[in-house]
């Protein structure tokens, strides 16, 4: 279980930076330049990425997983959004982690 959250982790660095971490460093580059570097890291991405969910399906259903995936995109996004690109915090980061502490509930829920 904490194997697929580990995984599952190291899978949404690469992929939240592969997706916008282009836009920062990459920004004068021309787009061929972002495309071809963000496959590259979308590669490492993958490579935790499906170990992970094979992983987890063993222990978790396929909405579960999802979920779990979902509310691990969040929190890494944020940090990335807020540390990375220096956008600033303010209550709809908190409001949609609230959204998702809703759906880890139901989707959990017996």
């Amino acid at each position: 279980m904490f194997q697929t959250i580990g995984l599952l982790i190291l899978s949404n660095i690469f992929m939240t930076y592969a997706w916008y971490g282009h836009l920062k460093t990459l920004g004068s580059k021309p787009f061929w330049i972002a495309i071809l570097v963000s496959w590259g890291v979308a590669f490492f991405e993958y490579c935790f990425q499906v170990p992970a969910n094979r992983i987890g399906f063993t222990h978790f259903t396929l909405p579960q997983l999802k979920i779990i995936q979902e509310v691990i995109t969040m929190v890494v996004f944020s940090l990335f959004a807020i540390f990375f690109m220096k956008e600033e915090l303010n209550r709809n980061y908190i409001y949609a982690s609230l959204c998702l502490v809703g759906a880890v509930f139901f989707i959990f829920r017996k």
